[in-house]
Formats: structure tokens, C-alpha cells, sequence
């Protein structure tokens, strides 16, 4: 039977103002939801506790494909487009809740990550965003809290005299090294998969990273046999 669009129900409008609040993530299971049910924004109720089990009798992006199919023809591509922005949800969802014994989240914690693979510990707000591939404000926000934390600790960079470093703190160093051991333990959420599928994972998201314009084919390395960027000695880390 194909799906039936239906006008939008009583409550439609707090549905759709509360998807957009919980931000683009989101949308995935959103939308795989409402294409399987045929029920339109009223699918929202699937984003309630987007991060837990949803525990649904029958997978809704194979029921929302079935449905497209119907519609457009057979699209893999909506198919791992709706998986990809499900799977992030999951992912995020264990990791900040194994960072949170440590009032971190998984933002803040590469970003100590990233202090503490830096030679001197210490980096430029502007680099941090760079290697983190976030926006400024982003940055700004998390150094805010990690400062109140006492886990880094600002300091004027001596090469340009209105720029700010943020240095990583004693404690910073002593909270990553816990936190990385909780997250190694459960393979960072990947648990499922075998240590060739992770990096069958990787290699395909490198692929479209790529295409993307996030760096250059030629900088593509196996990381499986051991391969380091020339610039950046093993274990030294990015601190230029």
C-alpha cells in the first residue's frame, strides 16, 4: 500500500518546533520515521530519546527505503544518508555518557586530546578549530568551560599579541588519560564491529571527506600498516 501524506495534525506545529531544537542530527530518524509510517511530522514522536534504544518492532530506515521505493525508485544513498545521521546520534549518545563521570563531553574531550598531542600543550584557539573542524564560536565556548573546569588555562601567544593559546593544565592531562581508558575499553562505541570493519569505516568516510574538500587524495594513508603523515613525526602531534 503506498504511504498516504496527511494534513497536519493537532500539535504538528510543537512537534516540528521541538525537531528543530534538538538540531539537524536529528532529522535522520525524524524523516526515516515519517516515511515508514506514511504519518508525516506526527513521526517526531521517534525522536524522543534519540540517544537510547528506540526498540521498534520492525527497522524504520528499511521501512522508510521500502516506502521510497515506492515513491522514486530504490536510492541507497537515502538509505546510508538516514543510517549515518542515526548512527551519530548512537555514537554520541554512549560516548558523552561515558564522559560524563568526568563532566566531560565528547567535544571537550577532543579537545584536551588534541592540547595534549600538541608538543608544548599548548595551541591557538584558531588551530583548535582548524583540527577540530568546528566553527570559532565553537572553540571559544568549549575553552570556556574546560577554563572553569581548571582543565586548560589561557595565556596571551607570545607570536601574536592579540591571539590567546589555551594550554592544558596538570589536571586536564590527568582527566584525559582516565577518560581514554573508559572509552579504549568500549572501543569508542564501535564495539560491534571487528577491527577491519572500523577501518572500513574509516576508509570509506576518508573517501568522502575527500571528495568533500576536507584534504587532498594524495594525503590519504593506510593507517592499517602503520602509515604517518611526513610532516608530523608519530606521537608528536600538530603543534605548528
Amino acid at each position: 500500500m503506498r504511504a498516504v501524506v496527511q494534513p497536519p495534525r493537532p500539535g504538528a506545529a510543537r512537534n516540528g518546533a521541538r525537531v528543530a531544537r534538538h538540531g539537524r542530527a536529528e532529522l535522520g530518524i525524524v524523516a526515516a520515521g515519517a516515511l515508514s509510517t506514511g504519518m508525516g511530522v506526527s513521526a517526531a514522536r521517534y525522536s524522543v530519546g534519540v540517544g537510547n534504544p528506540l526498540n521498534l518492532p520492525f527497522d524504520p530506515i528499511e521501512r522508510a527505503h521500502d516506502n521510497w521505493t515506492r515513491h522514486w525508485g530504490a536510492n541507497p544513498s537515502m538509505a546510508a544518508v538516514t543510517s549515518i545521521m542515526r548512527a551519530q546520534q548512537i555514537l554520541i549518545g554512549q560516548l558523552d555518557a561515558a564522559l560524563k563521570p568526568y563532566e566531560l563531553t565528547f567535544a571537550r574531550y577532543e579537545a584536551l586530546v588534541l592540547l595534549t598531542f600538541s608538543a608544548t600543550g599548548e595551541l591557538p584557539l584558531g588551530k583548535i578549530g582548524e583540527r577540530l573542524m568546528v566553527h570559532p564560536t565553537s572553540v571559544t565556548n568549549t575553552i570556556d568551560r574546560l577554563e572553569r573546569q581548571e582543565f586548560v588555562r589561557r595565556k596571551p601567544n607570545p607570536s601574536d599579541g592579540r591571539g590567546t593559546l589555551a594550554e592544558i593544565t596538570d589536571s586536564g592531562r590527568e582527566v584525559v588519560e582516565q577518560a581514554t581508558q573508559d572509552l579504549v575499553a568500549m572501543d569508542f562505541g564501535l564495539d560491534c564491529y571487528s577491527e577491519e570493519e572500523a577501518w572500513q569505516i574509516h576508509s570509506l568516510f576518508a573517501k568522502l571527506r575527500v571528495e568533500f574538500g576536507d584534504f587532498p587524495a594524495a594525503e590519504r594513508r593506510d593507517l592499517r600498516r602503520g602509515e604517518h603523515s611526513d610532516d608530523v613525526p608519530p606521537g608528536v602531534g600538530a603543534s605548528e
